[in-house]
């Protein structure tokens, strides 16, 4: 079993940034591909990024590309999401996500779910 706790979401005006953190607990967690899902209001979930174990290959939707970081940090089984240039369609719940296969988390097909946090991002 693996569980992750989020944390770093708020509100925060259009243009600016915040980081979220994910903590994992469970076996071999630093083995996993860890990601971030978010779902905002009356929209489908959608893939935001993963970061794999090791080597750390990062991958991102095209709509936080250039904005968005993920970055991992494996002696604290913490994975982060730095999202810079906030829009106000950034809105939304964001997840942290694992699994063995970074495919299966870009197809929201992962095992694991953290409860998610709520980033807010006002006009």
């Amino acid at each position: 079993q693996v569980q992750l706790v989020e944390s770093g979401g708020g509100l925060v005006q259009a243009g600016g940034s915040l980081r979220l953190s994910c903590a994992a607990s469970g076996r071999t967690v630093s083995s996993y591909t860890m990601g971030w899902i978010r779902q905002a209001p009356g929209k489908e979930r959608e893939f935001v990024a993963a970061i794999s174990s090791s080597p750390h290959y990062a991958y991102s939707a095209d709509s936080v590309k250039g904005r968005f970081i993920i970055s991992r940090d494996n002696a604290k089984n913490t994975v982060f999401l730095q999202m810079n240039s906030l829009k106000p369609e950034d809105t939304a719940v964001y997840y942290c996500a694992a699994d063995r296969s970074s495919q299966r988390i870009v197809r929201l097909e992962n095992d694991y779910w953290g409860q998610g946090t709520q980033v807010t991002v006002s006009s």
